[in-house]
């Protein structure tokens, strides 16, 4: 449940999942206030960087490929946040399943916060770092997707489970109860005008969140 670098550094973890066909996606994000993110090149590079130090908005900033079961992500979004683009919630994705149960595509993703530029711990080059807080980034991304009425039913799976001290492949320390929301994205872009469906959490994985919240709760370096 974890993503790598291309150095083969482990990367940030799996958090949200999304079910629907690739235009479904894009529908989807576009209504909840997400935009693609570029992919990297010179042009889109120097693009950032001057967002970045005229703090100048860059609503299509590039995002670095991180790769899960040697691929790098299929998409790639992103919402600004402020001015610049030093700043910025943004998620990739993997489709993994042709077809799942519900008889769509099945896409597996990183959601994740950056909060400023900086050296990567691991091979001093300029990067983003993100915040550790990773629930948070998985909890906003799928309460916009709601908020738009793109959301028909949503439910939890276990990912990479419990950490407090991660870090990613830059070094940067995160933060998890290690589950995946996963929602199943309205079809053909329909807006629901009703709450999604959520479906419970087994009674383990439920006293478990409970133990987890406890725990956080107590912890000194959230």
């Amino acid at each position: 449940m974890l993503t790598h670098t291309g150095q083969g550094i482990p990367g940030d973890p799996l958090n949200v999942g999304l079910v629907g066909s690739q235009e479904d996606i894009v529908r989807a994000m576009h209504l909840a206030g997400w935009h693609p993110a570029d992919s990297i090149t010179l042009q889109t590079s120097l693009e950032i960087i001057d967002s970045v130090v005229l703090d100048r908005p860059d609503p299509d900033a590039p995002v670095s490929s991180l790769f899960y079961e040697g691929r790098r992500e299929d998409l790639a979004f992103e919402k600004p946040v402020g001015s610049s683009a030093d700043r910025r919630h943004h998620v990739r994705l993997w489709r993994v399943l042709a077809r799942g149960q519900e008889g769509r595509p099945v896409w597996l993703g990183s959601a994740t916060f950056d909060r400023g530029v900086g050296l990567s711990r691991y091979t001093g080059q300029v990067t983003h770092h993100i915040a550790p807080n990773i629930d948070a980034e998985r909890d906003g991304l799928v309460a916009d997707l709601m908020q738009a009425g793109m959301v028909e039913v949503r439910y939890q799976v276990s990912g990479i489970g419990p950490t407090l001290r991660g870090r990613n492949g830059e070094g940067d320390l995160y933060f998890t109860d290690g589950e995946i929301w996963m929602a199943v994205l309205s079809a053909a872009g329909q807006r629901r005008l009703q709450p999604p469906v959520t479906l419970p959490n087994p009674t383990l994985i439920a006293a478990k969140e409970e133990i987890w919240k406890a725990v956080l709760g107590s912890w000194p370096q959230q």
